[in-house]
């Protein structure tokens, strides 16, 4: 059934993708074009260009260009075609405002004419981001670009480059998660339907709240483990936020994560005793990259609280574990299409960062 569940979800996703890259010019096509030929070309978000000279690739401080290559991991300014963003497209676009934007791959429609006295594209009329189907472990999506700067790194260096990565985001209000939820964990065979976590059932996405049989928002990292609450930031983070039912998120409370104890009446594919949580087994996996996400995502700076996974249950504190189990279910539930899609969902409409986890499940045993 899980694998009918993820054809199925992979048919859909691709079905209702914004854009197929063949359509498009190369970067290198488009730059060959006479100016004031109407084109359409693909490429790789690779910076914001400020001079004739000069393309930021950190540090944005305009979101009114963007420049485009064929490789995410481009540099030099020659193998770059410029894009003018006009008012409408910036505040979706512009790196300033989407630093997370930096590597995603887009189409691009508009007239090639020159824009600071390089080959450009400017009177854009439409923008979409690319679907690159088949195009490696991101499971369509092309993120290449997104986690340059952790290249070649392991251990503390790689978590210390991706906590700079997804590290600034637009933070959700406690009150937006309901609308945020609705639309992440929607059931793929029942769109009015969302999918629990712990239960995997589907119920309607309005039937939530705080009674019995309703679901309501499971904060995967405990938030009582840091005492972060419901406040902008950890409290808020959709990457950890699932829905669940009202009683089934009772009893989990803030439990640590390991395998054993009794089956729960309710849902009795998940376990529990009095130091731990062990969820069904279609959702270990989600469970642990949730985890290692949080202790990535949340390292203590800018006055924020710092997450770390514990190697023993009976935590307390701004620790959760179990280390070694959620390595453990890292590895037996690999990342599903539901994964990815959530993923996306969030990049895209919400937070404008990524569980890195997801995108590169190499990156646990590179780092713990």
């Amino acid at each position: 059934m899980k694998k009918m569940f993820m054809m199925l979800f992979t048919f859909v996703f691709i079905v209702t993708g914004t854009a197929n890259a063949a359509a498009a010019l190369s970067v290198q096509e488009a730059m060959n074009q006479p100016d004031g030929a109407s084109v359409t070309v693909g490429g790789y978000i690779v910076g914001v260009p400020v001079s004739q000279s000069d393309v930021q690739q950190s540090g944005f401080t305009s979101d009114y260009a963007l420049a485009l290559a064929d490789d995410p991991n481009e540099t030099q300014m020659s193998n770059m075609i410029l894009v003018k963003l006009d008012s409408a497209y910036r505040g979706e676009y512009g790196l300033q405002s989407n630093p997370g934007m930096m590597g995603e791959n887009i189409q691009v429609d508009g007239v090639r004419d020159p824009y600071f006295g390089h080959e450009g594209i400017e009177n854009v009329s439409s923008i979409t981001t690319v679907t690159d189907e088949g195009s490696g472990d991101d499971g369509g999506t092309s993120t290449s670009g997104y986690y340059a700067s952790a290249s070649g790194l392991t251990g503390s260096s790689l978590k210390a480059a991706l906590h700079n990565i997804i590290d600034d985001h637009s933070e959700l209000s406690y009150s937006q998660v309901w609308d945020a939820l609705r639309h992440t964990d929607e059931d793929p065979y029942n769109t009015n339907n969302v999918v629990l976590l712990y239960s995997g059932d589907s119920i309607s996405k309005y039937e939530n709240g705080g009674y019995v049989d309703e679901w309501n928002r499971e904060h995967v990292w405990a938030k009582s483990h840091g005492d972060f609450g419901t406040s902008q930031g950890a409290g808020t983070d959709l990457h950890h936020l699932r829905p669940t039912d009202v009683s089934i998120n009772s009893s989990r409370g803030n439990l640590d994560f390991d395998n054993g104890g009794s089956a729960l009446a309710e849902a009795p594919s998940n376990y529990y005793d009095s130091d731990s949580w062990e969820p069904r087994d279609e959702v270990k996996g989600d469970v642990a990259r949730m985890i290692f996400y949080m202790a990535t995502r949340y390292e203590g700076d800018a006055g924020e609280v710092d997450l770390e996974i514990a190697t023993y249950t009976g935590t307390s504190g701004a620790f959760l574990g179990k280390l070694s189990t959620l390595k453990q279910w890292h590895e037996m539930d690999p990342v599903s299409d539901f994964e990815r899609n959530r993923n996306d969902i969030i990049f895209s409409d919400y937070q404008g960062n990524r569980n890195p986890y997801i995108d590169h499940p190499e990156f646990v045993e590179y780092i713990w």
